[in-house]
């Protein structure tokens, strides 16, 4: 297996670090805009080789995975170079994996009701000539989208003979603080996916369909594991909601997110100000995207770690009917603490939670236990080698069971 790892951000960082300790794969092209960055990420392991690539440019992608002999292409960078990625790979005749999907575009009249362009329907609409190729577009396959999409397969496989709900909860209590120890404003994760999917308008599954809602709607208190305790989530745009009725049958599917009201404040702010932007706006002369200037200016995500604390919970919360006949509600969820990753990889909880999942599935892929063709989510695929493999990388996954709601 020879990987073209397009992006060497946060994740990107990440990746190079837990793949480093596998040998299921000949080399990995660490390719970014960057290449000073880029060349940073594959210093850490001699099968790295550092290359500069233009995302925005499927021809790049395909001459970069020519010169390499590229067998599969790994997307770490931000979903609006999704399509560019996903094309090169494919013109190239490589498979591809990516951690978030193509972008959606709201319903033009009805936008809090009615959904326009669905997140992914631009890779999908693609899946026949992926098909025809024999090649595997695995979509989806970072943390959320990702792993909470392999609990949704053995919920359905191992768990439950009918499912009500199946309901993606992330939170955490992570906290970042300056030089004086003061609590500050840093996301973990890139600001401009978080605000995409914060203020596009989420979209719910409900028995056989999809609808939208407005932002930050629904609100309610989950209860997280592992001591985050009690947090306020929130619908979010997710392409979780996109991808588990496609495979599992549900009467329905959510996407929330403890956001906290700092955040949601800000991101309302940002929307009314029209910070959240991506078309192009001249400032003295220079055009540039409103959006790109609010994640230049935050804290880059990868640089965090060292003065972040606290865990990360991403998981899935399932109701229905157990196996047994019975009325069951369990939440399967993976926790991950920003000390442990940063002692054992030198990367913040977020970046390295979201970037150990397409190891993990390029390792299965490798050995050929996870095998397709096409367009597919990791729904498609068994769950239980995923998440064996999870824990035999030093991070396992827990089962918490939940008092089910009364008829």
């Amino acid at each position: 297996m020879r990987i073209l790892l397009v992006g060497a951000g946060g994740v990107g960082g990440a990746f190079t670090a837990i793949a480093a300790r596998r040998d299921f794969f000949e080399t990995v092209v660490v390719a970014d805009y960057d290449v000073t960055r880029a060349a940073r990420a594959a210093a850490t392991d001699p099968r790295y080789v550092a290359a500069r690539i233009d995302a925005s440019d499927a021809a790049s992608v395909t001459a970069l995975c020519r010169e390499h002999g590229i067998t599969h292409v790994m997307n770490a960078v931000d979903p609006v170079f999704n399509m560019p990625v996903f094309e090169g790979a494919l013109a190239a005749g490589a498979d591809y994996l990516d951690m978030a999907m193509s972008l959606s575009k709201p319903h033009a009249e009805s936008p809090y009701s009615l959904t326009g362009v669905k997140l992914g329907d631009e890779q999908f609409a693609a899946a026949p000539r992926w098909d025809e190729a024999g090649r595997l577009a695995l979509v989806g396959i970072g943390v959320e989208p990702g792993l909470s999409d392999v609990f949704a397969r053995y919920a359905a496989d191992h768990l439950f003979s009918e499912i009500d709900e199946l309901g993606t909860r992330d939170g955490a209590n992570l906290v970042v603080t300056d030089d004086e120890g003061n609590e500050v404003f840093a996301p973990s994760f890139s600001m401009w996916t978080t605000i995409e999917e914060c203020l596009n308008p989420p979209v719910v599954w409900q028995d056989g369909a999809w609808h939208t809602t407005a932002p930050f709607s629904e609100p309610e208190v989950f209860d997280f594991p592992e001591g985050i305790g009690p947090v306020e989530c929130v619908n979010v745009e997710h392409e979780e909601v996109l991808l588990m009725p496609r495979w599992i049958d549900c009467r329905r599917a959510t996407f929330k997110y403890g956001l906290g009201d700092e955040f949601i404040n800000i991101l309302k702010v940002l929307h009314t100000l029209g910070l959240d932007r991506t078309e192009k706006v001249r400032v003295k002369g220079v055009e540039v995207s409103p959006r790109d200037v609010v994640a230049a200016v935050l804290p880059d995500p990868a640089t965090v770690g060292p003065r972040m604390t606290g865990k990360t919970c991403a998981g899935l919360w399932v109701t229905g009917t157990g196996k047994d006949g019975a009325p069951r509600s369990t939440y399967l969820y993976h926790v991950v603490d920003n000390e442990w990753t940063m002692r054992e990889y030198g990367h913040q909880c977020v970046v390295w939670q979201t970037a150990i999942n397409p190891v993990i599935a390029l390792e299965l892929l490798a050995t050929g236990v996870w095998k397709g063709t096409g367009v597919l989510g990791p729904e498609a695929f068994d769950a239980v080698p995923f998440l064996d493999l999870l824990t035999e990388y030093g991070s396992p996954w827990g089962v918490q069971e939940k008092e089910p709601a009364a008829q």
